[in-house]
């Protein structure tokens, strides 16, 4: 389902290998929050996504643990920016900013928001992670988050 719709939406769509059950577990373990079952659909059919010129629409496993790592770790970041421990990152615009899920027990579970690295806003983004492939295909410019909606 998410490699038809991807490609439908994306003429330089590149797919990796599936990720197994095991390698997406290390996302919870690792970063102890649930990975949404969205996005486990997704990494079970391809390990990450890029298009767009190259630029990361979705992270492989490896990619969503590494970055959600280093944002929560550095202490760098941590006297720059607010917390980072909510927020599960799952790709990037390729000019900085990253989009996430909000994994906070009440809320939206399926919304993405966007993470502005330069005045450090959490703006919400999509409703899901197919509406976010969708906003994101039609989009005219790396900020097509901040375009009315």
């Amino acid at each position: 389902m998410w490699r038809d719709l991807i490609e439908r939406l994306y003429d330089d769509a590149e797919f990796a290998d599936p990720a197994s059950d095991a390698g997406i577990d290390q996302i919870e373990r690792r970063l102890g929050q649930p990975a949404p079952e969205e996005l486990r659909r997704l990494l079970r059919e391809t390990d990450g996504v890029r298009a767009d010129y190259g630029s990361c629409l979705v992270w492989s496993v490896q990619e969503i643990i590494e970055q959600n790592t280093e944002f929560r770790e550095s202490a760098d970041f941590a006297q720059l920016y607010m917390s980072f421990d909510q927020l599960m990152f799952i790709g990037d615009n390729g000019g900085g900013d990253r989009f996430a899920y909000v994994r906070v027990p009440a809320g939206r579970p399926d919304d993405l928001f966007v993470w502005d690295h330069e005045t450090d806003e959490r703006l919400w983004a999509a409703r899901s992670l197919q509406d976010y492939l969708e906003r994101r295909a039609v989009a005219d410019g790396d900020d097509w988050y901040r375009k009315a909606l």
